[in-house]
């Protein structure tokens, strides 16, 4: 199921033939830099040699594959029989004193790595941008904000996006981050400590080199996988995010709402037995999504504590949540890319849902200009609550009428200092400083 979410690129990255392509380039390596070792058991340009014949292995025969498997049990001892056949006697020189974890760990890494890229750029290059864009267009509309979903004070439809795409920036931060902790292979052998003679601190650097990666400080027999944990919980957390905007979506497009919309297509069908319907069904998805890479996430943890110097428990859950975990995140930043750019925004449905509530938003400046005039904070709530009570929506009344009804109101404030409490412009004065402090500091820290 999970391929049916995969872009071309992240489907390919994930294939068996990619998968056996970085196996090799691993092994070979790893024979370049044992060949240039002091006292190597591997004759000069073996590993010349081998690399030039390596187009004799391709295009991987899947099913030979399959069947050496299925007689070894072992996917890196079928792998190494298939090189003898396709590559002769000289193969024997390949894997020469390693151990599988050193091309499974340092394949992995470099899968996950690209992986990563690949999602780092959409984030950069897509969805922030698109975020971006929507800020800046609606920098002044206002709109209601809520808080527990009902009316609380004036905000711009523009902080909003701008609050996402500074969540969005704290993702790619944390990606960065974790794509550093991944960027490790090894290359020491059974338990980590290059015991086979064929291999040497020196040797595992020159190897790792090669691959554009470093390696891992103390391996035991494998990496140690708080490495993978701390990218697939940024991922988690990635997915999070998008959620928190889709549910916003999905919320906006409530029919009692109105705000905003996903986009619809003119052929499109909203449901089969109502044609009336446009539902949030791309924000619905999205937070189905992130449901489930967080739940494949959270197996990552698990992944940490194994058996002493390694047991191969992580292994299988990794061959799942390896490709599902970063095809669903690359997925979910293209399409919350599509959303976000394609997004309906509604100005005079904002405007008329605050007008909606009688003025109630503006009941905490009343407070403090009361507050002001040296009246206790207890004493003026209790007035300001009690006109918000007569205030509410479907009573007729004004909230700004009712107070000025009110004598305790009338001695404290005058006619122009309660209209002054009604201003929305009071509520957005510091939207600009908000956008460069957004803007500004996160497009500084993106840049680093």
């Amino acid at each position: 199921m999970i391929a049916r979410y995969a872009r071309q690129d992240m489907r390919t990255l994930w294939s068996d033939e990619r998968r056996y392509d970085t196996w090799l380039e691993v092994e070979l390596c790893a024979c370049e830099s044992m060949e240039q070792a002091a006292g190597t058991l591997i004759p000069s340009g073996t590993a010349a040699w081998l690399r030039s014949q390596s187009h004799k292995v391709r295009p991987w025969d899947l099913k030979r594959l399959a069947e050496i498997e299925a007689h070894t049990h072992h996917d890196v001892v079928a792998f190494l029989m298939y090189l003898e056949e396709r590559l002769g006697e000289k193969a024997r020189f390949l894997h020469l004193g390693m151990t599988s974890s050193d091309v499974l760990d340092t394949s992995l890494s470099l899968l996950l790595k690209e992986a990563t890229s690949k999602i780092l750029h959409g984030l950069t290059s897509e969805l922030l941008p698109a975020l971006k864009a929507q800020a800046m267009l609606h920098r002044n509309t206002p709109m209601m904000g809520r808080s527990h979903g009902i009316h609380a004070e004036p905000i711009t439809a523009g902080v909003v996006f701008a609050g996402f795409y500074a969540e969005q920036t704290r993702a790619v931060l944390r990606l960065r981050h974790a794509l550093v902790a991944i960027s490790v292979g090894k290359l020491s052998g059974v338990v980590g400590v290059y015991g086979s003679g064929q291999l040497s601190p020196t040797v595992e650097a020159r190897s790792l080199a090669k691959l554009g990666l470093s390696a891992e400080t103390i391996s035991t027999q494998i990496i140690p996988r708080d490495r993978h944990a701390e990218l697939f919980l940024a991922l988690a957390l990635l997915a999070a995010s998008i959620e928190r905007l889709a549910v916003t979506v999905r919320h906006w497009q409530r029919t009692e709402v109105g705000e905003a919309e996903e986009a619809f297509g003119a052929k499109q069908k909203g449901s089969s037995a109502m044609p009336h319907k446009k539902n949030p069904v791309l924000s619905e998805n999205l937070c189905g999504l992130a449901r489930l890479l967080r739940a494949e996430a959270m197996s990552s943890l698990e992944n940490v504590a194994l058996w002493h110097e390694r047991d191969i428990s992580h292994s299988s859950v990794e061959r799942v949540i390896a490709p599902d975990v970063t095809t669903l995140a690359d997925f979910m930043v293209a399409r919350a890319t599509d959303l976000v750019k394609h997004l309906v925004i509604k100005p005079d449905r904002m405007l008329q849902n605050m007008n909606g509530t009688e003025g109630l938003a503006f009941s905490e400046k009343v407070l403090l200009s009361l507050v002001q005039k040296g009246l206790s904070r207890q004493s003026a709530y209790e007035i300001v609550q009690r006109n918000a009570m007569r205030s509410q929506p479907g009573l007729g009344k004004r909230f700004k009428d009712s107070l000025w009804e009110d004598e305790e109101v009338r001695k404290i404030l005058s006619a122009s200092e309660l209209d002054g409490c009604f201003d929305t412009k009071h509520h957005l004065r510091h939207i600009d400083e908000m956008f460069e402090r957004t803007f500004g500091s996160s497009e500084d820290a993106l840049s680093v």
